[in-house]
């Protein structure tokens, strides 16, 4: 979208700016995806390429709706609350796999997971999209 800038897209990090712009919460991802790249901000950059990662693996049609030989099908469109499904269990997998890390050898590791959790629900703050009940 051109014309929006870094002070646009909503995501927790870093001292990144959280105000949410009328935007898809797909959209703004992928807009933050740069500037965390460019911030080199690991666990954003993490968490927003494995959650984009999962939302085009949602958008697959399976073989069988495809047809056998098929190379040209279109993808299917996600509404805006299937993709806040798709983010919500991100979250959850990275929470429940932090409180599976009780060992101390483990605790940065669930630190970090836990953080990518958080960089994730920044995007879920949109107006219109609820946000889940996190423990």
């Amino acid at each position: 979208m051109a014309g929006t800038t870094a002070m646009d897209i909503a995501w927790c990090g870093k001292g990144h700016d959280r105000r949410v712009a009328d935007m898809s919460v797909r959209l703004r991802m992928r807009q933050a995806l740069p500037e965390a790249m460019r911030a080199r901000d690991k666990v954003a950059v993490t968490a927003l390429r494995a959650t984009l990662a999962a939302l085009d693996n949602a958008e697959a049609v399976p073989l069988e709706e495809a047809g056998v030989g098929s190379t040209e099908v279109a993808r299917r469109e996600l509404s805006e609350r299937k993709v806040a499904d798709v983010v919500r269990a991100e979250i959850a997998e990275r929470l429940q796999a932090a409180a599976e890390l009780t060992d101390l050898a483990h605790a940065e590791r669930a630190a970090g997971l836990r953080a990518e959790a958080a960089v994730l629900l920044a995007f879920l703050g949109a107006p219109g999209v609820e946000e889940p009940a996190l423990k």
